[in-house]
């Protein structure tokens, strides 16, 4: 099942049985629908007219709402991904931090585990384990959250935000963009900073 990304984690805590998807607009098991939260439950109740009437039918629908019939992207484009995964250990979040401040720096797991005082091997063992993400990803993950922040609140370009966040370059970044938030910078952008709009 899926619910609002803020709850997926207490969810999941309360009902160890059940496989949450935080990241879906809305899930069906069989029989069961859930969804995301209350504007989540047009999409669920869109993909429903579509199971028992056709796509069509469902097209339609969404026409005269004036929504996507199917919402490009989940949850993971409107949520804080990077709250939930702050290390325990204080050495860890010392690194946490040091990305956060420099995103665009060369960080390696040599020089992360160097910075933590632990060798390689057991930092991405002991840093996969507190965060759920390899340290490649978090890092990854902590550039798209930086982006994220430049597309919603300036007029920067995608090029110049891609060298800032450390991506390098506008492909690398939308590429990140789409395995992190199922959508590319520009259309973040143009939900998120309604007074830009961009090509990337």
């Amino acid at each position: 099942m899926t619910t609002h990304w803020a709850s997926a984690e207490g969810l999941a805590e309360q009902h160890p049985g059940v496989l949450i998807e935080p990241d879906q607009i809305y899930v069906r098991d069989r029989d069961v629908w859930t969804s995301a939260g209350v504007t989540a439950g047009i999409d669920l109740a869109l993909a429903l007219v579509e199971n028992d009437h056709g796509r069509e039918m469902a097209l339609e629908v969404a026409r005269w709402l004036v929504v996507f019939a199917r919402r490009p992207g989940g949850q993971s484009q409107f949520s804080a991904p990077l709250a939930a995964q702050s290390a325990e250990r204080e050495p860890l979040r010392e690194v946490q931090e040091a990305v956060l401040i420099d995103p665009a720096g060369e960080w390696p797991v040599q020089t992360l585990a160097e910075r933590a005082c632990m060798s390689p091997r057991n930092f991405a063992r002991v840093f996969r384990r507190e965060t759920g993400l390899t340290p490649a990803a978090w890092v990854e993950t902590a550039r798209v959250e930086r982006a994220r922040q430049l597309l919603e609140a300036s007029w920067i370009g995608t090029e110049t935000i891609a060298g800032d966040c450390g991506f390098g370059t506008v492909e690398t970044m939308r590429r990140a963009f789409r395995r992190r938030l199922g959508v590319s910078p520009g259309e973040y952008r143009d939900r998120f900073n309604a007074g830009v709009r961009d090509a990337a």
